[in-house]
């Protein structure tokens, strides 16, 4: 009878691990100006694209490249920003040119200025619309990786999530994309915590019509004292939050990517914490895909979370000690399921689904506008700007232990 179970315990994980091991970075920059609420402004800034083959050459195999969604479609239900396409498209065409998987990750928190998705903001057919037009976009690319939405939060009422997920798959879906793996959300700023016991067992109902399994749960864990990811120390390493994780996964026969962690640039507390978090992530190929930490891109090296390279080549001293250790040898080819043929040209990661359940804990204060840090624009000499670093601030204290 043992034998039995573990048999049929080892045939769903094995059904379903046709992604990973991935490891590698956020390249942030067209999702600066974006607010917790979902207002934007300004224009974004496109990340250095010698970063790809910098962090590629050590064994990075997947890059996330987040956007505002008011760049995509400066109206709402509108067509694609051919501006914008004309920026995002050889940015991420330079990430899949180093073989490696990317997520195309809309990061509006779930809202489009102030207003939450189905619940008294765009409609599902508003949020649809973005997700058919850029499923249809990188629908030949097997590598690209759709990122649903970045940290949902405070939903007035969170019975609706799973439908408005189900909503942008099929759109995805429709619009011929039926290759690519999807990440999905939850509702609690995507805590790794809160997964389990909040919206996870919902959003394991939500399908995917093309037939596959490709639906993934998109997860977040910051180390820092109020799991906010803007304190340069390390005070846990969440390995008791992806354990639990992990199980649950595996009971269910689902699969995460850690899509957001990081730590203090220099701090030599995240060093052990994050490089333990990291480690766990790699040992559990069949419960987490991979994983992907923030931040490199358009940030200046004095983010208190940035891993952009230095000058003069050299890597951040958290980069050294916590994530180079734990990422996929160097040289080692992204998978790909093998009903998925490799275009010979660019190719774009699978998207990948991944849902936070909410927690009824009190909520606190949200901030107003997302935390600003100085970045730079490209690898070439330009003028350094300043821009908001998409609200990776207080709201993160929220997130379940």
């Amino acid at each position: 009878m043992i034998r039995v179970r573990i048999a049929f315990s080892t045939a769903l994980l094995l059904s379903v691990q046709a992604l990973g091991p991935l490891g590698g970075v956020n390249n942030a920059g067209f999702d600066f100006g974006v607010a917790t609420d979902g207002s934007f402004s300004g224009s974004g800034v496109a990340p250095p694209t010698d970063q790809f083959a910098h962090f590629a050459s050590q064994g990075v195999n997947l890059f996330r490249i987040p956007f505002a969604w008011q760049l995509a479609t400066p109206s709402l239900g509108g067509t694609l920003d051919a501006g914008f396409l004309g920026r995002y498209d050889p940015v991420v065409n330079a990430a899949l040119a180093t073989g490696a998987y990317v997520i195309v990750d809309l990061h509006n928190y779930a809202r489009w200025n102030g207003a939450v998705i189905n619940q008294g903001g765009p409609t599902l057919d508003e949020f649809a619309s973005v997700w058919t037009q850029l499923a249809s976009h990188f629908k030949d690319q097997p590598k690209i990786i759709f990122g649903v939405m970045n940290e949902p939060h405070d939903l007035p009422d969170d019975t609706l999530w799973p439908p408005t997920v189900q909503a942008a798959i099929n759109a995805i879906r429709a619009a011929g994309a039926t290759s690519q793996n999807i990440l999905i959300p939850g509702s609690t700023w995507s805590a790794a915590g809160a997964l389990r016991n909040g919206l996870g067992p919902a959003l394991l109902n939500v399908t995917d019509p093309a037939g596959t399994d490709k639906i993934i749960f998109d997860v977040h864990a910051y180390l820092d004292e109020d799991f906010s990811g803007t304190h340069t120390n390390c005070v846990t390493d969440k390995v008791g939050d992806l354990q639990s994780l992990s199980e649950w996964l595996a009971q269910n026969g689902r699969q995460a990517i850690l899509s957001e962690t990081g730590g203090g640039r220099s701090d030599e507390s995240c060093f052990t914490a994050l490089g333990s978090e990291l480690a766990f992530v790699r040992g559990h190929p069949e419960t987490f895909a991979g994983f992907a930490v923030w931040s490199a891109g358009a940030f200046s090296t004095t983010y208190e979370l940035s891993v952009v390279p230095n000058d003069d080549g050299s890597d951040a001293p958290v980069w050294i000690n916590a994530v180079k250790p734990n990422l996929p040898a160097p040289g080692a080819e992204s998978p790909v399921s093998t009903d998925v043929p490799v275009p010979g040209t660019t190719a774009t990661p699978e998207p990948n689904s991944t849902e936070i359940p909410v927690t009824t804990a009190a909520p606190e204060p949200e901030p107003t506008s997302s935390t600003e840090s100085p970045v730079t624009t490209t690898a070439t000499p330009t003028p350094t700007q300043t821009g908001q670093c998409t609200g990776k601030g207080a709201r993160r204290s929220r997130r379940s232990a």
